[in-house]
């Protein structure tokens, strides 16, 4: 069936005053389909065709609405995809930090939504630029989404749902952005490709439409990717697990630092045996040391003798007093076998997680919960996350920081030869710890590093350059895992071009926006014309 502007009109009624979108409850209906289909194509689903999908079915919605609608039905995608996809947050910290952040994220896309209602004009008269239009438009609301409120959310970004699809090899060309790029233009083919009336005329449109749409989503599997050209060196990730899931996974004082003690010590014995290749580093996760070292005794005393069993430095996670009570820092620390703590070698988290690590706006958010003061005043740390270890130089990345293309592309740059994303998911689930793994994916193709997550409770992985994954953990579980791990200098494209390809893409969509303008204006004064015509027949 045609769209009802395609339809042929009955003789006795009125011209319609323009162009005409499709009935409402039809384009809610789709909005929905939009949200589940966003949702289905991301972790732990990872149905990746259907990312375009959704991004076709939220265009078709909103095509030719009022920006008032146009808004609404965004929003309505966005309450479908990210009440679900955020619905672990709901563990940690309760229905209404859940809410409010499922709820803003779902604002910005309601924003997209709005915007590619603006467009409509322009995409009428030039349907070929649909593609690049909703292209355009959802790299700059991921964009938004990315740096606000307060620096931003990044889950649920087209780009992270490539994981096992030939589209994240482009993250090699131009990072994240590029890769949501490709998803959404050709999921502007394909509603461009459905949007039109099946006759001799539009064959040839609605081949090329097709053929793009083919395009963007399978010819980047020809991307070449190169391997890392350095030597290859042996690092042991730890996952200690914890006494129990939950925010009293530390309840029990230094119970997490004795599991990752314990397994590293059994790593010894097993290297020893010959069970195990000897590592030349291992990796302990976020939080694996539950107390701090730099100011208890006791467990520095672990560490070190952990760290001297296996004979290698260690990457511990912990949380570093301050002199001041309320302030801490989250800090990866690097601990030598026989000299101890490395101070010169410590990394403390540049994007602590608001409303979870650090209270906004914390005498009004006393008015609306008594337990705000629960939350303590995590400071953020003051440079990229390099750590020379001897063997290798390690880029450490501390948790959701995985998902800021920024904090990651800084780090590549400053020198780290591998990546690796420390991250404590004992107050989640796995759903959320399969999403970050496939940031994990994403930034070993962008950046050309071999790259691994260690996680208290898992997912743990390894992932090589081409978003390849190996020696996967299961889920709250104690497991260690060795792998070779080959070094790069080299950089690729998008570590090179940094943030330009967003820019672009960004300064682009601004001015499609402004260009749509005059069109908008010329069918306002059609339709008040056409008004006017019929109140004088």
């Amino acid at each position: 069936m045609p769209p009802p502007d395609l339809a042929q009109p009955d003789p006795g009624t009125p011209r319609p005053a323009g162009p005409t979108p499709l009935r409402l409850p039809v384009a809610a209906a789709l909005a929905v389909a939009a949200g589940l289909a966003l949702l289905l194509a991301l972790p732990p689903y990872d149905l990746w065709w259907l990312a375009p999908a959704g991004v076709a079915l939220l265009a078709a919605a909103v095509h030719r609405r009022r920006l008032r609608a146009g808004f609404g039905l965004g929003l309505l995608t966005g309450i479908v995809l990210f009440y679900p996809l955020l619905e672990w947050t709901r563990i940690a910290a309760g229905w209404l930090p859940w809410a409010l952040l499922s709820t803003a994220e779902a604002v910005v896309l309601g924003l997209a939504g709005l915007a590619a209602a603006w467009l409509s004009p322009l995409i009428d008269r030039w349907r070929a630029l649909w593609p690049l239009l909703t292209g355009l438009l959802w790299v700059a609301d991921e964009a938004v989404r990315d740096r606000a409120p307060f620096g931003g959310f990044p889950w649920g970004r087209l780009a992270f749902s490539q994981g096992d699809a030939p589209a994240l090899r482009l993250a090699a060309w131009g990072g994240a952005p590029l890769v949501t790029f490709a998803v959404a233009a050709a999921g502007g083919a394909l509603v461009a490709l459905a949007w039109r009336r099946w006759d001799r005329s539009a064959l040839l449109p609605a081949a090329g439409f097709a053929v793009t749409a083919g395009v963007l989503i399978g010819a980047p599997a020809a991307v070449p990717l190169s391997a890392p050209s350095g030597p290859a060196y042996t690092v042991a990730i730890v996952q200690g697990n914890v006494p129990r899931l939950g925010l009293d996974f530390n309840a029990q004082r230094r119970a997490v630092l004795d599991n990752h003690v314990t397994a590293t010590r059994q790593l010894a014995a097993d290297v020893a045996a010959g069970k195990q290749p000897k590592p030349d580093l291992v990796v302990w996760p976020e939080n694996s040391s539950d107390i701090d070292p730099l100011r208890n005794a006791d467990a520095a005393q672990e560490i070190s003798d952990a760290a001297r069993t296996i004979g290698v430095p260690i990457l511990v996670g912990t949380v570093l007093r301050t002199d001041k009570p309320g302030d801490i820092k989250n800090a990866g620390l690097l601990w030598m076998p026989v000299t101890g703590p490395d101070l010169a070698q410590t990394y403390v988290k540049q994007h602590p997680v608001p409303f979870a690590e650090y209270m906004p706006l914390r005498s009004v958010a006393r008015l609306v919960s008594d337990k705000v003061d629960l939350v303590r005043n995590m400071l953020a740390g003051d440079h990229a996350g390099v750590i020379d270890t001897g063997p290798l130089t390690l880029g450490d990345v501390i948790c959701f920081e995985v998902a800021y293309d920024g904090i990651v592309r800084d780090t590549v740059r400053q020198g780290a030869q591998i990546l690796a994303v420390q991250t404590n998911n004992a107050t989640f689930d796995e759903g959320e710890a399969r999403q970050q793994l496939a940031m994990v994916r994403l930034r070993a193709v962008e950046h050309g590093r071999d790259s691994l997550m260690v996680s208290t409770v898992g997912i743990s992985a390894f992932v090589d350059t081409a978003g390849g994954v190996h020696g996967a953990t299961a889920f709250n579980t104690a497991k260690v895992v060795t792998h070779r791990m080959a070094v790069s200098g080299s950089r690729t494209l998008a570590t090179r071009s940094g943030i330009w390809p967003e820019t672009i893409a960004v300064g682009l969509a601004v001015i499609a926006l402004a260009g749509a303008l005059p069109l908008r204006r010329r069918r306002k004064t059609d339709r008040t014309d056409d008004e006017d015509s019929t109140e004088e027949r």
